[in-house]
Parts: structure tokens; C-alpha cells; sequence
């Protein structure tokens, strides 16, 4: 495979770091249940990533691209779905008895979030197919095996940088469920900020 490995992995870390919808969900996931959380949220997203690794290698960013309904039905769909999150968050940091009490969500529920959240996206979609075939060498024999090896270093990056971020912020749970004032407050800014991104999401123009 010929790939510009260099230059695609460090792109690749410093898209990854920049906060976004991914970030955001992985911390508040982190900081509200411990690091444990944080981490099944991070290989969600991370898996969702492989999925928009072969959607990208069958060509869907392209379809995406040329079809307005699918590419608006599934803007929503994914929008909703950060809309949801962002409103969870915002009765959590109410003054919820559950939360205060200690209530944990399964993990098996948090890894589902964080791949949703992430596979119903088409802007990921589109981003992976323009992005990806960037660091292919121009000539490359196999290509399509090329973006399909980029695709899953992406997702193993986004994995090995959010899931230490996750156990960081889940080192701070306790102390924030020790002050229920603090918790509500990065609850109540977490959940805004995903209805914003969810929102934004669904009135975003194509570009």
C-alpha cells in the first residue's frame, strides 16, 4: 500500500483532538458514570468510524454526494439523534434523585450512543471520502485497499486518543458527584452544546 503514512497520521491526531460532538459525549459520558464509561463511549465512536470506513470504501461518501434525499434523511436522522443526547443530558443535570443516587447506565448502552452518534453523520461520510484518498499515492496499485487501511488507522487513532481523554475525565467523577452543583452545570453545558451541534447538524448547508 502506497500511503503517505507521516503526513496522515499527524493530519489525523490533530483532526482528532479538536473537540466536536465526539469529544463532548465521551467526557460528559466520563465525568457523569467514571472512566469506564468514558472508554465504552470512545470505542463506540471509534467503531462507528470502521463503519464509515467501508461505507467510504464501498463509495457511499460519493452517493452521499450526489443524492440530496439520502444525504438529507440521513442529516436528520443523525441530528435527532444529538438532539436526544443534548435533552438526556439536560434532565440528568437537573435536579434528577437518580443521578444523585448513583443510577449507572450499561455500558453496552454508552457504546451504542457513541457509535450512533458517529454512523449517523454523513458529514463523516463525506469528510472520509475526501479526506482519506489524500495520502494515496498517486498511482497506487490497490487504492481501494489503501483508503480501506487509512479508514481503520483513523478509527484506532480516534480510539487511542479519546479513551485516555475518557479515563482522565473519569478520574473527576467522584469529585463531582460529591458536589451534585457542579455536575448539574457541566451536565446542563454538555447537553446545550450537543442540541447546538445537533441542530447546527440539521441546518447545515451541504458545502
Amino acid at each position: 500500500m502506497e500511503i503517505s503514512w507521516w503526513l496522515f497520521v499527524l493530519a489525523s491526531l490533530l483532526l482528532i483532538v479538536t473537540p466536536g460532538q465526539d469529544m463532548l459525549l465521551v467526557m460528559s459520558r466520563s465525568i457523569g458514570q467514571g472512566a469506564g464509561a468514558g472508554v465504552a463511549s470512545a470505542a463506540g465512536v471509534s467503531v462507528g468510524l470502521v463503519g464509515h470506513t467501508l461505507l467510504a470504501t464501498l463509495g457511499l461518501g460519493a452517493i452521499l454526494q450526489a443524492s440530496e434525499w439520502l444525504f438529507l434523511a440521513l442529516k436528520l436522522a443523525g441530528a435527532a439523534y444529538l438532539v436526544w443526547l443534548g435533552i438526556g443530558l439536560l434532565r440528568s443535570g437537573g435536579a434528577d434523585p437518580a443521578l444523585m443516587a448513583g443510577e449507572r447506565r450499561p455500558l453496552w448502552r454508552l457504546f451504542l450512543d457513541g457509535a450512533l452518534s458517529n454512523v449517523m453523520n454523513p458529514k463523516i461520510a463525506i469528510f472520509y471520502f475526501a479526506f482519506l484518498p489524500q495520502f494515496v499515492m498517486p498511482g497506487a496499485s490497490r487504492p481501494t485497499l489503501s483508503i480501506f487501511a487509512l479508514g481503520l488507522c483513523f478509527a484506532a487513532l480516534t480510539f487511542l486518543v479519546k479513551a485516555p481523554i475518557g479515563v482522565l475525565a473519569g478520574r473527576l467523577s467522584s469529585w463531582l458527584r460529591a458536589r451534585p452543583a457542579v455536575l448539574r452545570t457541566i451536565n446542563r453545558c454538555s447537553g446545550l452544546m450537543l442540541l447546538v451541534l445537533g441542530l447546527r447538524l440539521a441546518f447545515e448547508r451541504r458545502g
